[in-house]
């Protein structure tokens, strides 16, 4: 209670939603009772959609009839006034005249960002330019920039900001980093033939989902207004700009406003803003850049009129027919309208503020942990300072740990911990390579010789060459608690923190089979009710382990465990996700004659690999005799 009534001392003007119709307690209790046992933190990820709102959503598809709007049907005008009252609603959001802006509707952000990428006009005169911070979605618009022969590169923008913590919006005050230029078709263009007709895109998130910065919508004037100087002249800036803004992540809490910031294209999700329904997003175009959009497929719903057995298509002049391919998600579409009303309820600034307050309370916290030998434990991802008011910094703490003497846990051990714990979050680049690089500090050679040795996305290789290939992830949600916070802040000093005691390195881990010790360190343990039943050693990773009472432990952790691991005759590094059958090798260590044995029921033989008594790790030589051994167990047993 002390911890709570600190943090409402410095964040309580902000926090739980004083001014509103319900506390932030109220709403936990009577809109998400399912959260009673877990400590949800992946928001960015999925928001959770309310109780209420679905209750609302069940009553409306329950007793209303909603028909196919391209019908004539009065079920098909229910839909269809349905469906521009929904349309306003995104407008609305985003403070959007319709005689400035068009709704369309898009099976989520991916689909819109795919729109614009595919349609846009590009040429070999045209640049793509984008921040190194963007989703993968973002970046799968290059290839329809270089297959159309434009140029494309990525930057790094800095920008100046003000005593009092706000942004300036001068160009002076923007700093551009440029990285190399991508081209496919080099001999269409020299760059002294780039003229002012071209059309460029210039794409940035409104805030990044790996880091929680976010990015000031001034960008949209500077870029528009000053791409030439910005970019020093370069001979790639010349040509109208356009700008594309990925509102996915960012949108659930600070949405651009249109009326203020020219921006071509918006990107948006409704599971992001609030949990249901999945499968539905917009993009927000502004009319004239519409209007440049080259669009090729034709569809149901898109066409004035069409004739089958000759080349003839009319089609429709609305901006919304032009890009619905086929029928909407008219019922999805429909839902939405109940989740604008919890947040018209709330208010976007209300909710910004909430979550601000409890990301800004956890990175004060895990900034401050500490091993035993004053060595920090908490690395976080971010660039601004700890400033409530500050609105550089969204939802998200990105982080990783360290060991005391400097080494990393990797981020799928603090996953894995962290759910046994009853707290769910993301772990990994969240699908965004720029971002992770840079923050990681990863340069080019690192990524290429991750893949070489296996790595890709989602799998479990998190430390890599001594370095992280991935990140831990909170996002707090408008519905998350100081106690969700707190969970999770206790959950790292619990598990990570170094703290002096009895346990050393080089001490014996002993398994209890009594449950209620009764001597010593383990009296103390045995006051919490808890006691270790058995140790299971995983020499070979993914192979099948074998249990002990006892076994010693080195500065990694259990000596020897995952000391291993398989590889195809491709140099394929293997895990039970892509071969289940590595479940069949057995593995055992003796300890006294420091042998691996490893057998598989498919193989007569057994292999013995002696280990070094001194340190854990085989001299190069042996290891890759091992390894070509390795194999040939693997093979013989069909796995490859």
């Amino acid at each position: 209670m002390e911890d709570k009534e600190e943090f409402l001392k410095e964040f309580g003007d902000y926090y739980g939603y004083p001014n509103g119709p319900k506390t932030i307690n109220e709403i936990r209790a009577t809109e998400f009772k399912r959260l009673k046992d877990t400590v949800y933190l992946d928001h960015a990820g999925a928001t959770l959609y309310s109780e209420l709102q679905m209750e609302a959503i069940f009553k409306d598809l329950t007793t209303s009839v909603y028909g196919n709007p391209h019908s004539q049907s009065d079920s098909s005008s229910t839909t269809s006034d349905i469906v521009r009252e929904a349309r306003q609603q995104v407008l609305d959001y985003c403070n959007a005249s319709p005689k400035d802006y068009k709704c369309i509707f898009t099976s989520g952000a991916t689909a819109a960002l795919k729109l614009v990428g595919e349609n846009f006009p590009w040429s070999c005169k045209s640049t793509f330019m984008y921040t190194m911070e963007n989703h993968n979605s973002v970046l799968g618009i290059r290839e329809y920039a270089l297959n159309q022969g434009a140029a494309a590169f990525a930057v790094d923008i800095k920008e100046a900001v003000d005593q009092d913590g706000a942004s300036r919006s001068s160009v002076n005050s923007v700093k551009v980093s440029q990285h190399p230029v991508q081209r496919r078709n080099e001999a269409e263009v020299l760059e002294g033939e780039l003229t002012g007709d071209a059309y460029n895109l210039f794409a940035y998130p409104s805030e990044c989902n790996f880091s929680g910065v976010r990015f000031s919508l001034d960008l949209v004037n500077i870029v528009k207004q000053n791409a030439e100087k910005i970019l020093k002249g370069s001979p790639y800036s010349k040509g109208r700009w356009m700008v594309l803004i990925d509102a996915a992540k960012g949108c659930a809490t600070q949405p651009p406003d249109l009326s203020i910031y020219p921006v071509d294209f918006v990107a948006i999700s409704f599971y992001k803003l609030f949990g249901y329904p999945t499968g539905l997003g917009a993009l927000i175009i502004r009319n004239d850049a519409a209007k440049l959009l080259k669009k090729t497929y034709f569809s149901g719903g898109t066409v004035a009129a069409s004739i089958a057995d000759i080349d003839f298509v009319r089609r429709r002049d609305g901006v919304e027919e032009h890009f619905e391919d086929g029928t909407i998600s008219f019922l999805s579409i429909a839902s939405i309208r109940h989740g604008f009303k919890i947040f018209n309820t709330l208010t976007t600034s209300a909710m910004c503020r909430h979550i601000m307050s409890l990301a800004m309370f956890l990175k004060k916290k895990l900034l401050a942990f500490r091993h035993e030998n004053g060595e920090s434990v908490c690395t976080l991802y971010d660039n601004t300072s700890l400033k409530v008011s500050s609105h550089d910094s969204g939802s998200i703490v990105s982080l990783n740990l360290k060991r005391p003497d400097g080494s990393w846990f990797g981020y799928r051990e603090v996953e894995k911990l962290a759910s046994l714990s009853g707290i769910q979050l993301r772990t990994g680049c969240f699908c965004n390579p720029g971002a992770c690089a840079k923050y990681l500090g990863l340069s080019h050679s690192d990524l290429l010789s991750n893949l070489e040795a296996g790595h890709v996305c989602w799998d479990d290789n998190d430390v890599i060459n001594g370095k992280p290939t991935g990140a831990v992830r909170v996002s707090f949600g408008y519905m998350s608690t100081y106690e969700d916070a707190k969970k999770f802040i206790d959950f790292i000093r619990s598990s990570f923190v170094s703290i002096p005691s009895e346990f050393k390195k080089g001490y014996l881990l002993r398994a209890k089979s009594n449950p209620y010790p009764t001597e010593g360190i383990e009296n103390r343990l045995s006051s919490s009710g808890c006691y270790l039943k058995s140790i299971t050693i995983y020499p070979i990773k993914s192979c099948a382990g074998f249990s002990v009472q006892s076994w010693p432990l080195s500065s990694a952790g259990l000596k020897y465990d995952r000391e291993w691991l398989l590889k195809s005759w491709t140099g394929e590094i293997l895990t039970q996700k892509k071969v289940p059958e590595m479940s069949l090798i057995s593995t055992f260590i003796d300890l006294n004659q420091q042998i691996l044995s490893v057998e598989s029921p498919c193989c007569e033989g057994k292999l013995q690999i002696k280990v070094d008594s001194d340190s854990y790790l085989c001299g190069k030589e042996e290891f890759y005799l091992h390894s070509q051994r390795l194999e040939r167990i693997g093979h013989s047993t069909g796995i490859f």
